[in-house]
């Protein structure tokens, strides 16, 4: 039975990070806007109605204190006089009423003449009294802001009182006039923080290449996981050369604290050629690097962000087991080399043999037959008697085949006596297959007779090793790099940063030394001398 074709939904894009941060900050913004403009009108409406009070206050202390009043007020027609004079200074003012009136609150004036010779509405009891008070109270012209004061004669008498004000629809008035004032500038700064939030989200959008958050998230969750999954090293150093991330593989191939992040490269600890690598931050492909006791093989990518560098990302391999076990094999490579020559060889003297044989030349055969046999035969005796280590014997068989093959010959010091010493074989290999290979080609470039000499021994728990070569030598000024990865004296010179071939064979030997607690010297001058000591582990510290 076919499946039925069933309509695909199309999945909506989400949200992008940066729409959703410009909707936020456009409602947070309009909200302010919203809130200060509506405190900016509640405090323009305040200081209004103080002003009015502070303007009716002044009014208020004016006309009491004014002669004219004063004596108007206990003369016998008041309202013929102050009525006129306090409407000029009420139009003067522009308040919206002036009362004066008796004690007993009779109206002398009033803007609305037909009020005159009523009672005042309002309180008046703080003025009796001989104080002057503000109030917000409803009389004949509707509510208004309000001051009453005494009007005391020269006796100190109250003689009368007078009441001006302004009317709350008067301030209204002042305060609709303000207001398109306080709406603009609300709505200028709502367009400027709108105007400011749409930039950033701008610049956030370029910058998250318009993901949403879940996007983000998953993309974080995904970045972790492939951090701790790789097999590999990872070091991210920025612009600065300062470390910005590193997973777990990365910190034990260099030895690194847990808290690395923000700390300069050049406060890791690492080797001077692979600091050099990371400060430079250039590409760099399978370059071989010795540090910390270890083989590594780095790559570096320059990373770049909207066209700007933006830092490197470092790739690290550990080639240390790997580089233990080539060792271990050219040893093997190189004794099955020198099985095939003797195998040669021996073929050539067994026709030669026969053919003495045939020519009635016994003796001279048996001669001819024994006398290399023994020779061979002593060297194979004298080092499996002296070297306990099989696999160092075997080396040693190995590198003597080839020296002689290439010319140059390989002599075992007649002192030399290694038992077992504990030290993992291939670092053994390491040590004195590297040595050995650079004293025969240093011995190559000497004159004849072209020799090296080696010697084993164990002194004092420590295991003594020199080799020593015909060869040109080191100087005083070549022996403090000698060990550097890359440096050589053969032809050519220094060979570039982390370039395979020459040069890392005395970086190893060193790295080996080392991680095994041991020491290298060099001794200068024609004929190189390389002295390694290293300590001798106990049966229980070798299976540790």
């Amino acid at each position: 039975m076919s499946r039925p074709d069933l309509p695909l939904r199309r999945r909506s894009r989400p949200t992008s990070l940066a729409r959703q941060l410009l909707v936020l900050q456009g409602l947070v913004v309009a909200v302010i806007v919203l809130t200060a403009t509506a405190i900016a009108y509640v405090n323009a409406q305040r200081t209004a109605q103080h002003d009015a009070e502070v303007q009716a206050t002044a009014i208020v202390a004016a006309l009491a204190n004014s002669p004219l009043v004063i004596d108007e007020v206990t003369g016998p027609r008041p309202t013929e006089v102050l009525q006129p004079y306090v409407e000029a200074v009420r139009r003067d003012t522009g308040t919206s009423f002036i009362t004066v009136f008796a004690p007993d609150r009779t109206r002398y004036t009033h803007p609305d003449p037909s009020q005159i010779g009523r009672s005042f509405i309002g309180t008046i009891e703080p003025a009796l009294a001989g104080r002057t008070f503000t109030e917000t109270y409803t009389g004949t012209l509707g509510p208004s802001v309000r001051a009453t004061g005494p009007i005391i004669d020269r006796d100190g008498d109250i003689v009368g009182l007078v009441s001006a004000g302004i009317t709350l629809d008067e301030i209204g008035v002042d305060l609709a006039r303000a207001l398109p004032g306080i709406l603009g500038t609300g709505l200028v700064t709502l367009a400027v923080g709108g105007t400011g939030s749409w930039l950033i989200s701008r610049r956030l959008r370029r910058q998250t290449r318009g993901l949403g958050a879940p996007a983000l998230a998953r993309m974080l969750d995904y970045y972790q996981a492939v951090l701790h999954a790789v097999r590999e090293g990872l070091l991210v150093v920025d612009g600065d050369r300062r470390v910005q991330l590193v997973n777990d593989e990365a910190r034990r191939l260099l030895s690194l604290d847990a808290d690395t992040s923000g700390r300069h490269v050049g406060e890791l600890g690492l080797s001077e050629d692979l600091t050099e690598t990371l400060w430079r931050q250039q590409q760099t492909v399978d370059e071989v690097h010795v540090s910390g006791g270890r083989v590594l093989v780095v790559n570096q990518v320059p990373a770049r962000a909207s066209g700007t560098s933006a830092g490197v990302v470092v790739t690290l391999r550990d080639h240390t087991e790997l580089q233990a076990l080539t060792g271990e094999l050219d040893s093997v490579r190189a004794f099955a080399e020198s099985l095939r020559a003797q195998a040669h060889e021996a073929g050539n003297r067994l026709h030669t043999t026969v053919s003495l044989i045939e020519l009635g030349r016994e003796q001279d055969a048996v001669e001819f037959a024994t006398a290399e046999l023994a020779s061979a035969q002593r060297l194979t005796d004298r080092v499996v008697d002296a070297v306990e280590e099989p696999v160092l014997a075997a080396l040693l068989l190995g590198k003597s085949a080839t020296a002689h093959e290439r010319g140059v010959r390989l002599e075992i010091d007649p002192g030399t006596a290694v038992a077992a010493t504990g030290i993992p074989s291939g670092e053994l290999v390491t040590i004195v297959g590297n040595l050995l290979d650079n004293a025969i080609d240093a011995a190559l470039a000497g004159e004849p007779p072209r020799e090296v000499q080696f010697a084993a021994w164990v002194d004092h728990d420590r295991l003594e090793i020199r080799v020593e070569d015909s060869g040109p030598g080191l100087t005083e000024q070549q022996v403090p790099r000698v060990f550097e990865r890359g440096w050589t004296t053969k032809e050519g010179g220094d060979m570039p940063a982390g370039g395979p071939g020459r040069g890392l064979g005395l970086a190893l030997v060193a790295q080996a030394v080392r991680r095994n607690g041991g020491s290298v010297t060099v001794r200068p001058g024609p004929g190189a001398q390389f002295a390694v000591s290293l300590p001798v582990r106990t049966p229980a510290e070798s299976t540790a």
